[in-house]
């Protein structure tokens, strides 16, 4: 959970920005809160004043005054919801859009949060964090019908009125007590459910290869063990919010029935009027909605701090890496007396049109390379550049037009394969997209531009997404290309087409090959072997094979 300062910043936020909105409904709430209040001192002096008396006119100005009454309270109750409503929805929105700029833009964020509960966090926890608003206006409003049922009931009987001054705020805080555990509970249920889904979006990403290697059932029971710690928690939740509601029913039930027994023993004992009767009862009966608005917002209000909460933390969690505003240059790549986990003093360069292939003994390697010249890890000595500029001091969009990183991991975004391989807002002729298929080797598809595609690419399969991956990536021509295993899933004919396709097309460009494939490797103009986090020897891919560490790693 986030800290305390940020979640009272966000809230803060909040409801500065629909300042208009909350005043609005704290407006009209009011409005009807007061109505419905004046709605049993109505009833009461028609029967005092005008069924007692008989009065035709008297009638007539009951009656009248009793419709102006519900239209008013009826009015400002649906005025004040549309603009709740619209308030709710703005900031929800708002706040989707922060969270989703924040993850996907730049050089992302530092957190241990999986893709499924940060899309947990972007959808429901944006939605109940915007709940947040309808509790100023609930309070003011509730507490507004409070003050005029107990100054009322001061009128008429003094005794009563005081009872009720003293009762509602002892059974307020009473109510308030039980808010901390109610949102305690609610942040473990929402904390468990983000992690069930974030399992379960892994789950189903990695369905073929799991499939492929006999993983599936180790998932399955990973993903059981997630549901059923989400279940716990959410029963706990459950408990906790039912207790908490039938706390508030039943002491607000208790409060009403010794109101109105006290003001039917002052009637028998004629101290009030029969009138006055029918008022204090409906008074009684009326104080039930602002007490329970009131229990609901302390409900409420543990629900969607924790909510946002959730939602402060991505907001202010750190970027991976600063951004400076400096322009990229075309140029050489230099990796220079690099220290940072995974490699020891790494010293590489690119330069502008050379096909480089980087092979690393160790995973922790190969992903502190990618990480660096994604501009998603700053080193901790030695620095990583771009014709001179360090990476960290160029402005991340000018850096991604200048050099692109294509992860292993593979993210198709679109309808069909036309949509998937857009890279940018700009117009790319079929021409050039049949080309850039052509160079992926993606022949089984029939180079067929309206193919469908279900979420991600589902319906493809693991060999199929990275070629398309590879040709979205030829396709996008940047001056610097990084490729992190990008034919791991398909055959060694397929292989060897891709890495022809390759070489063709990046004639001219700089290429990072971060792989162990020996036919991509074949095709580098050089090859730089990583072991033990720096470099351990440098040449053609058939001229290293004689190094047995080096055949170790890309013949095994």
């Amino acid at each position: 959970m986030a800290e305390a300062e940020p979640t009272r910043r966000l809230i803060g936020e909040m409801f500065r920005r629909q300042r208009r909105g909350v005043a609005l409904t704290a407006g009209f709430w009011s409005l009807h809160q007061v109505c419905e209040a004046l709605v049993p001192v109505a009833i009461g002096l028609v029967i005092d004043q005008a069924v007692g008396t008989g009065s035709t006119w008297a009638m007539v100005w009951s009656v009248l005054g009793v419709f102006a009454l519900f239209t008013a309270l009826t009015m400002g109750w649906r005025t004040g919801l549309w603009f709740l409503s619209k308030a709710e929805l703005e900031e929800a929105h708002l706040l989707r859009l922060q969270v989703v700029r924040r993850v996907v833009t730049g050089r992302g964020i530092s957190t241990d949060r999986q893709t499924g509960e940060l899309l947990s966090i972007a959808t429901s926890d944006t939605q109940n964090a915007a709940e947040l608003l309808e509790i100023g206006s609930r309070v003011v409003s509730a507490s507004l019908g409070l003050v005029v049922s107990t100054v009322v009931l001061l009128r008429i009987d003094r005794s009563l009125g005081i009872g009720l001054v003293v009762g509602i705020p002892i059974l307020v805080l009473a109510l308030n007590a039980l808010g901390p555990v109610v949102e305690r509970h609610t942040s473990a249920q929402q904390e468990s459910l983000g992690q069930a889904a974030g399992t379960a979006s892994d789950l189903l990403t990695g369905l073929r290869p799991l499939r492929g290697f006999g993983g599936v059932d180790e998932a399955a029971r990973r993903y059981r063990t997630a549901s059923r710690t989400s279940l716990r928690a959410n029963v706990g939740a459950i408990k906790a919010g039912s207790a908490f509601v039938s706390v508030s029913t039943f002491t607000t039930g208790l409060l009403i029935a010794v109101v109105s027994a006290l003001s039917g023993w002052f009637a028998l004992r004629g101290r009030i009027t029969i009138g006055e009767l029918i008022t204090i009862v409906g008074l009684a009966a009326f104080l039930t909605d602002p007490v329970l608005n009131l229990a609901h917002c302390v409900f409420q209000l543990a629900t969607s701090r924790a909510s946002a909460a959730r939602v402060a933390e991505v907001l202010a969690a750190p970027e991976r890496a600063a951004s400076g505003d400096a322009q990229a240059q075309a140029g050489a790549v230099v990796l220079d007396q690099v220290h940072t986990p995974g490699l020891d003093g790494l010293t590489l360069t690119v330069e502008p049109g050379e096909l480089v292939g980087v092979v690393t003994t160790e995973i922790a390697a190969a992903d502190a390379v990618t990480d660096l010249l994604a501009g998603a890890r700053v080193p901790e000595q030695g620095t990583v550049t771009l014709a001179g500029t360090p990476l960290a001091e160029i402005d991340i969009a000018d850096l991604r037009r200048a050099m692109l990183v294509e992860p292993h991991a593979v993210d198709l975004f679109g309808e069909t394969l036309r949509e998937a391989l857009r890279t940018d807002d700009g117009q790319v002729d079929d021409a050039a997209m049949t080309g850039a298929m052509t160079a992926a080797a993606m022949t089984d598809l029939g180079q067929e531009l309206d193919h469908a595609l279900l979420d991600h690419g589902a319906n493809l399969s693991g060999g199929q997404r990275q070629r398309v991956a590879v040709a979205r990536a030829l396709l996008a021509d940047r001056p610097v290309t990084v490729f992190r295993d990008p034919t791991t899933a398909v055959d060694a004919v397929t292989e060897h087409a891709i890495a022809d396709g390759l070489r063709r097309q990046r004639v001219g460009r700089s290429t990072v090959l971060v792989t162990t494939s020996a036919p991509l490797l074949d095709r580098c103009d050089r090859v730089v072997f990583v072991d033990g986090g720096r470099v351990a020897a440098t040449g053609g891919h058939r001229t290293l094979l004689d190094l047995p560490a080096y055949a170790d790693v890309v013949l095994r």
